[in-house]
C-alpha cells in the first residue's frame, strides 16, 4: 500500500535564516510571488508570514510525468533575514596601453571574449575579422535569402559574432570546469541580454537579440581602446626572432606581441595558411591533427507535434519543448545537437559550391517548427585521416559539396524521415522553415554509407524512445557538417601556444577546443590570460 507523506508540522522561526531549497510548481505559478512564498513556506514547514524573500536561482521544466512541473532552485529568506541578490558587476576593464598589443584573428565568441579579457589587463586587443560588422552582415544575409547568392566573407558563418551570431544564442554548456560560465552570461546581460540567462537551465539569447548585444560588446571594446578591423582576412603570419608577432592581411600587416588565432571552423583557407607557413603540406601534422567530429542532417518537425510528445498533451501554456536523443550504433555515437525549439533551418554555406544547413530561433521560440541536427560520430580512422589531418576537413567540405549536387542553388536536398527509413524517394515534401526551398532527394543513397546506415539505426532507436518522433510529417534536410571542427590546431596545454609557432595561441571552436558560444568564450579568455603573460615574463 502506498504510504502518504505527512505534511511538515508548522513551526515558528525565532531567528533569521537563509535556505537553499528546490520547489516544484505548476506552469505560470513560477511568475507569481505570492504562490512562491506559500510554496516555500509549505516546504519549510513555517507560516507564510515568516517568508520574507524567495529568489529564483535556476529554472527548468520537468515533463517526465503526466503533470508538467516547473522546477525552481531558490534561496529563501525567513525570520526577518534579507539576501542581497548578486549584482552583475562589470569586469575591471582598463584603458588599453597602445604599446601592448595582441592581435586576434576572428570576431566570434572566442575572439570577442579574448579581447574583453585582455582589456582587464590593460592590453590592446586588435581584432582582424574577415567579414563585416553585424549590421552589414544582416543585410547581406537578407539579400542572400532572396537572391540565392552567397557573399564569401559575409554570411551565416563569417562576420562579427561568427557562426554563433545566427545559431540561437544558446548559452548552455557542460564545460563548467574550463572557466567561469556565470561571468560569460553576466557579460551578455551587461550588454543587453535578459537576466533569465543567469537562471534558466538552458539559457538562450535568441537570434533576434544577438545583433544588438554584439554591437554593444563592440562598443565596449572600442571605448577602452581596443581596435576592430572588419573585412580584413588573415593571409599569413608575421614572424620576428622565431616568434609570431602579428598577421598579414590583404590590407597590410598588423603587428603585435602575440596572436590569438580564433578563426572559426568554416575557414579552411586560413587553416591551410598555417600549414604553408610551417613549410607545406608534409609539415601539417606538426601544426594540427585530425579529431573526432560529427556530420549528418537536420531533422524538422511541426512544433505542435514535438510539444505534444514532450508535454504529453498538457494544456498549460509552456515554452516550445526541447529534446535530446542519443544512441550507440556500430560503435559510433548518433545524437541530436543544437536543438532549436520553435526555430528555423538556415543556409550556413560559406561558399557557392556547397549546401550546409544550421538551425536558429528567436528569443520567443514561437515559430511553427522545431529542428535539430542529427549527426553521426566520425573518428579519424573512419576516413583515413589519422595520419593525414588535411583529409579530415576536406572530407567535411565534400559532404557539403555533395549536397549541392543534389540541391538547386541554395534549395537543399530533403527527404521525409519515414521515406529515408523505407529507402524511397519522397513524392511530396511537407512545408518547412527553410526559406531557400527544398528539393526531394534520396539522401539514403548518396550520404556516405557509414553515415546513412548509422543514421537509419539511430532514428529507429529515437522513434522507440520518443513516441511520435518518427513520422511522415518530419523532414531530413542535408547537409549538417559543422557541428564541430574536424581538426585541432596543436597547442601546449601549459603555455596555450602552438609548438611550431611560439606566440600563436589557437583558440575556440575552429581550433578544436570548444563546441559552442560559452565554451568558445571561455577558451578565448584562457588564451588571453596566457598571452597576457607575454608582457610580464622576464
Amino acid at each position: 500500500m502506498r504510504q502518504r507523506l505527512k505534511k511538515p508540522a508548522i513551526r515558528v522561526m525565532l531567528f533569521p535564516m537563509i535556505s537553499d531549497i528546490e520547489l516544484a510548481v505548476r506552469p505560470g505559478e513560477d511568475r507569481n510571488p505570492d504562490i512562491l512564498r506559500q510554496t516555500a513556506a509549505d516546504a519549510l514547514g513555517i507560516p507564510v508570514t515568516q517568508v520574507d524573500q524567495v529568489l529564483v536561482r535556476k529554472k527548468s521544466v520537468d515533463a517526465r510525468r503526466k503533470r508538467v512541473r516547473i522546477i525552481l532552485r531558490c534561496t529563501v529568506c525567513t525570520g526577518g533575514s534579507r539576501y542581497d541578490a548578486e549584482e552583475i558587476v562589470p569586469p575591471g576593464w582598463k584603458k588599453a596601453d597602445p604599446d601592448k598589443r595582441v592581435v586576434i584573428a576572428g570576431a566570434g565568441p572566442a575572439g570577442l571574449f579574448a579581447a574583453l579579457r585582455l582589456l582587464e589587463e590593460g592590453i590592446t586587443p586588435v581584432i582582424a575579422e574577415r567579414g563585416p560588422a553585424i549590421e552589414t552582415r544582416r543585410q547581406d544575409i537578407a539579400a542572400m535569402l532572396t537572391s540565392g547568392r552567397i557573399s564569401p566573407h559575409s554570411n551565416y558563418c563569417f562576420g562579427e559574432g561568427g557562426a554563433g551570431a545566427f545559431s540561437d544564442g544558446k548559452l548552455y554548456t557542460r564545460a563548467n570546469k574550463r572557466g567561469d560560465v556565470r561571468k560569460i552570461a553576466g557579460i551578455f546581460c551587461l550588454h543587453g541580454g535578459s537576466p533569465s540567462l543567469l537562471t534558466d537551465a538552458h539559457p538562450h539569447i535568441g537570434t533576434d537579440r544577438l545583433p544588438g548585444i554584439l554591437s554593444a560588446i563592440r562598443k565596449t571594446i572600442l571605448s577602452f581602446g581596443g581596435e576592430i578591423r572588419f573585412d580584413t582576412a588573415c593571409t599569413g603570419l608575421l614572424m620576428q626572432d622565431g616568434r609570431v608577432c602579428g598577421v598579414r592581411t590583404e590590407s597590410g600587416a598588423i603587428p603585435g606581441q602575440a596572436v590569438i588565432f580564433a578563426c572559426g571552423h568554416s575557414a579552411p583557407d586560413t587553416i591551410r595558411m598555417l600549414a604553408e607557413s610551417a613549410g607545406g603540406k608534409e609539415y601539417a601534422p606538426r601544426v594540427f591533427c585530425a579529431k573526432t567530429f560529427a556530420m549528418g542532417v537536420r531533422v524538422e518537425h511541426p512544433r505542435a507535434l514535438i510539444d505534444a510528445v514532450q508535454y504529453r498533451g498538457a494544456k498549460e501554456k509552456l515554452p516550445a519543448a526541447e529534446y535530446r536523443l542519443s544512441a550507440q550504433c556500430g560503435e559510433r555515437g548518433v545524437y541530436t545537437f543544437c536543438m532549436c525549439p520553435g526555430g528555423t533551418i538556415v543556409p550556413a554555406s560559406s561558399s557557392p559550391d556547397e549546401i550546409v544547413v544550421n538551425g536558429m530561433s528567436d528569443s520567443a521560440r514561437d515559430g511553427p517548427w522545431s529542428n535539430a541536427a542529427v549527426v553521426v560520430e566520425i573518428q579519424p580512422q573512419d576516413i583515413g585521416a589519422d595520419g593525414d589531418p588535411e583529409k579530415a576537413f576536406l572530407y567535411q567540405l565534400r559532404l557539403g559539396q555533395e549536397a549541392k549536387m543534389h540541391g538547386d542553388g541554395l534549395a537543399a536536398p530533403a527527404q521525409r524521415l519515414t521515406d529515408f527509413l523505407d529507402g524511397k524517394r519522397s513524392s511530396t515534401l511537407p512545408d518547412s522553415s527553410y526559406r531557400p526551398g527544398l528539393r526531394s532527394s534520396r539522401l539514403d543513397l548518396w550520404l556516405p554509407e557509414h553515415i546513412a546506415v548509422r543514421l537509419r539505426e539511430g532514428l529507429h532507436i529515437f522513434g522507440r524512445r520518443m513516441k511520435g518522433f518518427v513520422t511522415g510529417e518530419a523532414l531530413l534536410v542535408a547537409s549538417e557538417t559543422r557541428t564541430s571542427s574536424a581538426i585541432r590546431i596543436l597547442r601546449d596545454p601549459g603555455t596555450m601556444q602552438s609548438p611550431v609557432f611560439p606566440g600563436l595561441y589557437p583558440a575556440g571552436e575552429g581550433a578544436g577546443y570548444a563546441g559552442g558560444i560559452v565554451s568558445s568564450a571561455m577558451d578565448g579568455e584562457r588564451c588571453a590570460e596566457a598571452a597576457a603573460k607575454t608582457f610580464t615574463s622576464p
